[in-house]
């Protein structure tokens, strides 16, 4: 049985996912602007990604809005999964087979794809869901206080960045370390509180919410597209920090 949603539930969420959506365009026609090359090249590349960008954005509202994640019963297969999983395939196989896609996103300031995180800070929707009793505890607290402590760091660590601040690179790996954690903390404790083959926790009231629309989101856009943003930061961090070291070993 589909649970009740919360008003509040669906006017936060249709207000916050445009906010999210226009902050990873940005970013893709930022990078764009500031990728050398043809202008026809770049731009082009920008608007295919922008394309996909949406395009995965309206199969994750369709899909979720349809109910086709929610899990009832202990042998439902998390199919919510596939829908996290999928796009950080498409996108980990984009940056390695495009060198149009990984020269776009390698011009990205690395200061602003950090700062891009601060719509973490949604997180607080879990714990007001809990303060509700709409979520179980043992999944909401980890969730929220570790998606919106990330939100409000990416903004310090993001000045930190553009400053060029001493230690700005450790604070930075440090921040991404423990976004990725909370994360997978968060996945962990959906997957153990959810009907499913791994629900061990909140057995007298399982979190239904997280596959249901619109939360459904969270899982399927807003949490995989988090986890492209903290790949690439350390991706370039490894690059750049490699390419410092070469340029010191050969002064």
């Amino acid at each position: 049985m589909i649970p009740q949603i919360p008003g509040y539930l669906l006017a936060f969420e249709s207000t916050v996912r445009p906010l999210v959506v226009a902050i990873a365009l940005g970013l893709i026609w930022t990078g764009a602007a500031h990728t050398e090359g043809s202008a026809r090249s770049r731009y082009t590349t920008a608007g295919v990604l922008s394309v996909v960008l949406i395009a995965w954005l309206a199969i994750a509202q369709y899909v979720g809005s349809a109910n086709m994640y929610f899990a009832t019963g202990n042998t439902a297969v998390p199919t919510v999964l596939f829908g996290l999983l999928i796009p950080l395939i498409v996108a980990a196989t984009a940056v390695w087979l495009s060198e149009n896609v990984a020269r776009l996103v390698s011009a990205i300031p690395l200061h602003w794809v950090v700062a891009a995180q601060v719509y973490r800070i949604e997180g607080v929707i879990f714990l007001a869901l809990l303060a509700n009793g709409h979520l179980p505890w043992q999944f909401a607290l980890p969730a929220g206080i570790g998606d919106v402590t990330t939100g409000l760091a990416a903004i310090v660590v993001a000045a930190l960045l553009a400053q060029k601040a001493p230690g700005a690179y450790r604070a930075t790996y440090a921040w991404s370390f423990f976004g990725i954690a909370d994360l997978v903390v968060a996945i962990a404790m959906g997957a153990m509180t959810s009907p499913g083959r791994a629900h061990l926790l909140a057995l007298d009231a399982p979190n239904l919410l997280i596959s249901s629309y619109p939360l459904v989101m969270v899982p399927t856009f807003a949490v995989p597209l988090a986890l492209m943003l903290h790949g690439l930061v350390l991706w370039r961090l490894r690059r750049e920090t490699a390419s410092t070291t070469g340029r010191l070993a050969t002064a």
